[in-house]
């Protein structure tokens, strides 16, 4: 019986390990069966890749509540920037190290980030206080589009590191051009938010004159619609970063009620993609190195960073990377330049995963008999309410 119970409850805390592996299974043994060969290098894969990034950054964002964020503002985006490329580092000089190519060193900057969907699933089931639940929700939020960022930027560094760039070798500072090419990417960003602010405020502007507490069937209709066009155009233009602060104010909420499923579905058609191109293979010496890595580089960031923390949390923060929807993606994106970055990423998530699962049921066995904490709630915001910074400044 005792043993019985045990087994339950492994089953039960690696539920979303298993699912992650089986999908990736169905995927490879569909990709074998079908011999669908390599799809990277189709415009269809790159934009449905890219569909599913801007999905996850989108609900990642939207679930974030900014009055519970800005308690700890400071730490957060301490977390969410220096944090985010301390770990990548760190991670790099281990590749850098181990890998005979400089150039897969991005594939650190793919697994930087902690996977909120995961952590979301094993949030009620923490020891952390309310505060440091609320701590490593938003990290694990809102580091996936400083990672996405990270990403773009670094690439084309690293592209030219993997086709021999004479002189500084590909791994030189950026040039004049790259520099405006970024200028330019981050504009089109600000106007993604900047329309998304005014179509914000024009739906508002239609409910407050209907007079009405809620929005019409119309209007929720219409502001569902806006998102959805955002999205596609996001993903068409891989405007990554203006999509995740599109999620901090523009929450209709018939996409909020629904937003859950339909990033697990993104997580699902991700995780089977990446299922489908390892056909190719697998490569699980540096898989494994990459994923203790990234769960190393974790633990020594996070303490850092959490160190005015509780021992609880810090502890619990320092153990809490996950790896799930966005490295993913992130390693599909990147396999039409990086022909290795599947094999080498898929079984890094994995690692990170079991990882975290291992270190974590350690760790519960020491934690101290502390009394339950007092249920919180990191709900979504069930309305659009959330003014985008325009609006905060015109509205003062």
């Amino acid at each position: 019986m005792a043993s019985g119970t045990v087994l339950r409850g492994f089953l039960g805390a690696t539920k979303h390990l298993w699912i992650l592996c089986g999908i990736i299974g169905v995927g490879w043994a569909t990709g074998a069966g079908a011999g669908t060969g390599d799809l990277s290098g189709s415009p269809l894969y790159l934009f449905f890749t890219m569909l599913l990034l801007a999905v996850g950054l989108y609900g990642s964002t939207s679930g974030i509540s900014l009055r519970e964020a800005s308690e700890d503002l400071r730490l957060l985006l301490l977390a969410v920037t220096v944090g985010v490329v301390a770990k990548a580092a760190l991670i790099a000089l281990v590749l850098w190290w181990v890998l005979d190519d400089p150039a897969y060193l991005i594939l650190a900057v793919a697994v930087a980030q902690i996977d909120p969907l995961s952590v979301a699933a094993l949030r009620d089931s923490s020891r952390m206080t309310p505060r440091g639940k609320t701590v490593l929700s938003v990290w694990a939020s809102f580091d996936d589009p400083v990672t996405v960022l990270l990403t773009a930027y670094t690439a084309p560094i690293a592209l030219r590191a993997l086709h021999g760039s004479p002189g500084a070798g590909g791994m030189a500072a950026m040039s004049g051009r790259d520099l405006l090419d970024y200028a330019a990417q981050l504009g089109w960003n600000a106007a993604l938010v900047a329309g998304a602010a005014a179509v914000w405020l024009v739906l508002r502007g239609v409910r407050r004159r209907t007079g009405t507490g809620d929005p019409s069937l119309g209007v929720r209709t219409l502001q569902a619609v806006a998102v959805l066009v955002l999205l596609v155009v996001a993903a068409a233009f891989t405007l990554m970063l203006g999509i995740a602060v599109v999620g901090l104010f523009f929450r209709p909420p018939a996409l909020q009620r629904q937003i859950d499923r339909v990033t697990q579905g993104a997580y699902l058609a991700a995780a089977f993609t990446l299922g489908l191109l390892l056909v190719g293979g697998i490569d699980v010496a540096y898989g494994l190195t990459l994923g203790a890595a990234a769960y190393g580089a974790q633990i020594a960031v996070g303490t850092v960073l959490a160190r005015r923390l509780d021992r609880v949390d810090r502890v619990s923060l320092a153990l809490g990377q996950q790896n799930g929807v966005t490295a993913v993606i992130l390693a599909l994106s990147l396999q039409p330049m990086f022909p290795e970055a599947v094999a080498i990423v898929a079984p890094a998530i994995v690692t990170v995963n079991f990882l975290h699962f291992a270190a974590n049921s350690l760790w519960g066995r020491f934690q101290p008999d502390l009394p339950a904490p007092r249920p919180t709630s990191l709900s979504r915001p069930t309305s659009q309410d959330v003014a985008p910074p325009a609006a905060i400044t015109a509205d003062k």
